[in-house]
């Protein structure tokens, strides 16, 4: 826990946005959880019942995943090696708080038919709030729009800002492969 002008917030919750869009997943779907540092999104979506799972780069931040039940986790290099996933292979990508442009078309690709991409990172704005402040690591205006344009359908999309868990500009989208789920 964290005190923010005198309000308790937690970091290891999930997020809002990805419990907004996680109730509308069916019991026992395959989640992709990219990037997931810690693991709280997986953590969540396992207890909701869905198989999860876990990739990050840091084999120490996964190690807390050991034993819970219906994740799988596994160290990967998503930035300098090949993508480790089979096109289709998922009912549900989530990543949050991760900007790594050139993985557009592989979580696009991992999606099954009527699959689900919820995903939420800072956008340009954001170094205002502090970090990151790179625009490297910030999305551009409608950017998330960009990447889903023709390929997806776009459920929801949000370009905001936020105060919690900490203030912040992010855009967020819930987007569909196909007919489906959000």
């Amino acid at each position: 826990m964290v005190m923010r002008d005198g309000v308790q917030q937690d970091f290891d919750l999930p997020s809002a946005w990805v419990q907004r869009w996680a109730a509308r997943i069916p019991v026992g779907g395959r989640v992709l959880d990219v990037a997931c540092g810690g693991g709280r999104h997986a953590r969540y979506l396992a207890g909701l019942g869905h198989r999860v799972e876990a990739v990050d780069h840091d084999a120490q931040a996964l190690s807390g995943l050991a034993g819970v039940t219906g994740v799988h986790a596994r160290v990967a290099d998503l930035e300098g090696a090949a993508w480790p996933y089979a096109d289709g292979e998922f009912d549900v990508v989530v990543v949050t708080n991760y900007l790594h442009r050139p993985l557009f078309a592989s979580l696009l690709a991992a999606l099954a038919p009527g699959g689900a991409l919820i995903y939420e990172t800072f956008a340009l704005g954001n170094e205002r709030y502090g970090r990151p402040r790179n625009p490297d690591f910030l999305l551009q205006p409608g950017e998330l729009l960009k990447v889903a344009h023709g390929r997806l359908e776009v459920i929801a999309y949000e370009n905001r800002a936020v105060e919690a868990p900490r203030p912040a500009l992010l855009q967020r989208m819930c987007a569909l492969n196909g007919a489906g789920r959000c």
